[in-house]
This record gives structure tokens, C-alpha cells and sequence, in this order.
């Protein structure tokens, strides 16, 4: 690490300069660049240990600058940060032969302890090796950091077939990260077969994973395939994986220990090439200690983990998540997309989302289907979706919006000259009551300065 040199290209001068600072304070000599080009340049005469680069630079991007270091010096570790994080930036990094992957904004400390990794690796002479790949359609959304975890995690493991254990609440989105994982894996062009625990009963369960042969039992008029056959060279997502009866979690544990299977009825060993990514909402160390999940077959599968938080966790999420949701539901039904109002959203902000990000896609689609307009109020939202005092304002928003339709359907005129002064007295009032009469805090209140709220409560000829 004494000899190290790490280089910083970033176009943002600030950045340029709190990076610089904090690896000279580490001990770290650091070198900075404002664009891919000069850094190129320089590295026509000097080579450094280690590269931090952002993405999005005038001229030269991060990626491209990535991909032209990497023919030239496909050992030299390179991180790539990014404030534009999603999941196919975090993939491409790592497929592209990034060492590692940090999204903005990130602790400085953070940053330093990556690039001391990084020159190790340098120093080991060991370098990450990615294989390029067709990017599949995103299916995964986010951009708080917890996501942005999940993303890293999923980058790491594009060129591994390693068994994954996916933790997280029912709805989350625990298979569409199993099938990224899928997607970006060696195996990607191998099948994807899902089988949930919960889902199947138990009698029928050992037939759904193995298959059976013509005639074992009745009803087996012919043989059929089983999960474990119809996954080969693929991955066999398992969820619910908590809820495997123990006699079947011995017959896993022996498959992933020896690598082959048989049949119900069969006498043929067959070959279980098959990646195995499971899941679960349980606590399965609990499960563990209660004798109730075998502990061995737990460290088989718990190779690698990944938690997928709930959404109330990453509320900065939802926005995203709800414009996505609104076009996809828009594209299925075959119309525009139905625009949400900002107080909308940020009460949907605030919601708890029992059933995380389905429950949210759901909701979307309801309001697709039967909000009237084509922009979405508060009055549009499910009433089962509304706190008590919500339901409040929205009944009085009701009330006013009726009361505004017949005074305009009578014909008058200057009806806002004489709902004004209700609507500011009935303020005032409720302020002042608020208050026990004390003017100033009846001001902060309503957001005025006192002496606007003596001259109107003047000009209305309150508390005579």
C-alpha cells in the first residue's frame, strides 16, 4: 500500500477536491483528473494502482473509459461511481470489468476502504473477469440505498452460478431478483423454473421437485418431469423454502451434496445440474433453534444472502415506483397513463405498505381502471386507503367542489369575492380557538405574519 496511486476522474470539481483530501489525509497518494481524456493521456506514460471514475463526464463516459483501460490494462482495478444508480448500470459495471460499484452519495470512508481493496487485488494480481451479456428487461426499481445494495450484490454474482438466499416480507420482489440473478449469470440461457413451497401441497410436493415414473402410484399414467429435471443447466427458484417438509429438505440436502436425483418409482440416477437460488419471508435461524429447518441444508443454502428491504423502508422509492407502475398498467389496458397529483404521492409516501411494492403495483392498476379523470386527487384514492383524517379533508375537499359546482351552475358571478372571506374567516376562528385567542401563534399557524392577521380579522370585522 506505500506504493500505492490511486487516480479520481470526475468532472465535478468538488467532488475532485473531498476525494483528494480524504485519501491524503489516509496516507494515500492521490492524483486527480476532470475528464477520461487527460486520464488517458497520462496513462500513456504511467499506470496507476487504482481508478475511481464517475460515469457521466462531457465527452468520454465512465464506461467507455472502463472499456478502453481494460484492453489495454486488464488487470488495473477500476470502481465506477455513479449518482444515475439502477440495477443495469450496477450490471454493466461489473459485466464490463469493474472492480466494484459505488453508488452517490457515498461515505468518503467508504470510498477510501474500496480503493485499499483495490490496490490489493492490483497487488495480488487478481483481477474480476465478466463475460458480456444481452441485458434483459429491468424489472427491479429503486434507488435508495438498500436497493442499491441489492444491485451490488447482484453485479457481483453475474459471472457465478453460486446458491443465493433471498430474505424479505411477501411482496417485495423476492423472485424478480431471483430471476435477475438468473438473467445475469452464466446460465442465463438456461431454463427458469419457480416452485413455491407454500403453494403446493405436501402430498404433492416431493412429484412437483422430482417427477415421478409411468405407473408409480395412481393417477401416474405417464412419467413426468420434475422441477429439479425441468431446471437443467439452468436455475430452480425454491421460495417459501421455510416451509419444505423435513423429509424433502433431507432429499435436497443430499442432492446438493452429491449432485443427482431420482425419480419417484425411478432407479436411474439423474445429473441435477441446477443452480439454486431459494427464498424466504421467515427467519430461518429461528427455525434452526426450534429444530423446525435442518441446519445443515441452512449453511448449503446460505452461500451468499440477500436481503430485499419492505417498502415503507425505502419510501424514497415509491415515486419511481408509481410512475412505473401507472405506465405499465396504462400499456396493459391500452391507454394514456393517468397522471398523479404531487399531494397524492406524497401521501402514498407515507403509507406503510403492508404488501410492499405488490401491493403498491396493484393499487396502481385500480386507479387505472377506476379513477374517472386523468388526473388522479386524493378523492380518486380507495377509501380503505385513507387515515381518518385524510378521509376528513377529503369529505370537506368533496363538499367544497359540490358547493362551487352549484354556485356556477346558478349562473352568479364573483362567487371566489364571496367564498373567500368565509373560507378565511372559518380559518381564523378555528386558529384563534387553537390558540386561546393569542394572535401571534394564531399567525404561525396560518402561515402569516401578525399583523396580516389583525388586518384581516379588520377587514371581516371578527371579535367585535
Amino acid at each position: 500500500m506505500n506504493d500505492a496511486n490511486v487516480w479520481i476522474v470526475d468532472d465535478d470539481q468538488a467532488m475532485r477536491w473531498v476525494l483528494e483530501r480524504a485519501f491524503e489525509k489516509a496516507g494515500i497518494p492521490v492524483t486527480a483528473f476532470e475528464s477520461a481524456a487527460a486520464a488517458l493521456h497520462t496513462l500513456e506514460h504511467h499506470v496507476p494502482t487504482a481508478i475511481l471514475t464517475d460515469v457521466r463526464m462531457p465527452g468520454m463516459d465512465g464506461f467507455e473509459f472502463l472499456e478502453r483501460i481494460k484492453a489495454e490494462h486488464p488487470m488495473l482495478p477500476i470502481i465506477i461511481m455513479t449518482a444515475h444508480s439502477d440495477l443495469q448500470s450496477a450490471v454493466g459495471a461489473y459485466e464490463k470489468g469493474a472492480f466494484d460499484y459505488l453508488p452517490k452519495p457515498f461515505d468518503v470512508d467508504e470510498a477510501i476502504e474500496l480503493a485499499r481493496r483495490a490496490c490489493l487485488a492490483a497487488g495480488s494480481g487478481s483481477a474480476p473477469t465478466h463475460s458480456a451479456a444481452v441485458e434483459p428487461p429491468v424489472r427491479i426499481i429503486g434507488k435508495s440505498p438498500a436497493m442499491q445494495e441489492v444491485f451490488r450484490a447482484i453485479g457481483r454474482l453475474s459471472n457465478s452460478s453460486m446458491t443465493v438466499l433471498i430474505n424479505g416480507a411477501s411482496g417485495t420482489g423476492k423472485e424478480l431478483v431471483a430471476q435477475e440473478l438468473h438473467e445475469h449469470s452464466p446460465r442465463s440461457i438456461g431454463p427458469f423454473i419457480a416452485l413455491n413451497m407454500a403453494a403446493i401441497p405436501r402430498d404433492l410436493l416431493e412429484a412437483e421437485l422430482f417427477g415421478h415414473e409411468k405407473g408409480v402410484f395412481t393417477g401416474a399414467l405417464a412419467m413426468r418431469k420434475g422441477r429439479f429435471e425441468q431446471a437443467h443447466k439452468g436455475t430452480l427458484f425454491l421460495d417459501e423454502i421455510g416451509d419444505m417438509p423435513a423429509d424433502l429438505q433431507t432429499r435436497l440436502l443430499r442432492i446438493l451434496s452429491d449432485g443427482h436425483f431420482y425419480r419417484i418409482g425411478g432407479h436411474d440416477p439423474i445429473q441435477a445440474d441446477v443452480r439454486i437460488i431459494a427464498a424466504t419471508h421467515q427467519d430461518l435461524e429461528g427455525r434452526v433453534r426450534k429444530g423446525e429447518f435442518r441446519e445443515d441444508l441452512f449453511h448449503r443454502l446460505n452461500v451468499i444472502r440477500i436481503s430485499i428491504p419492505p417498502l415503507h423502508e425505502r419510501s424514497e422509492d415509491i415515486p419511481v415506483l408509481l410512475q412505473h407502475f401507472m405506465q405499465s398498467s396504462a400499456t396493459e389496458l391500452g391507454t394514456e397513463p393517468k397522471q398523479l397529483t404531487d399531494d397524492v404521492v406524497e401521501y402514498l409516501c407515507t403509507l406503510q405498505w403492508p404488501g410492499n411494492v405488490r401491493q403498491l403495483e396493484n393499487v396502481c392498476r385500480w386507479l387505472t381502471v377506476m379513477a374517472a379523470g386523468n388526473e388522479i386527487h386524493m378523492q380518486d384514492l380507495p377509501v380503505d386507503m385513507l387515515k381518518d383524517e385524510i378521509s376528513d379533508v377529503v369529505n370537506w375537499q368533496s363538499l367544497l367542489r359540490d358547493w362551487a359546482d352549484k354556485e356556477f351552475s346558478k349562473g352568479g358571478d364573483a362567487i371566489w369575492n364571496r367564498a373567500l372571506p368565509q373560507i378565511e374567516t372559518i380559518m381564523i376562528e378555528a386558529a384563534m380557538r387553537k390558540t386561546g385567542g393569542r394572535r401571534q401563534k394564531a399567525a404561525k399557524l396560518l402561515g402569516w405574519g401578525r399583523n396580516t392577521l389583525t388586518r384581516k380579522i379588520q377587514e371581516l370585522g371578527l371579535f367585535d
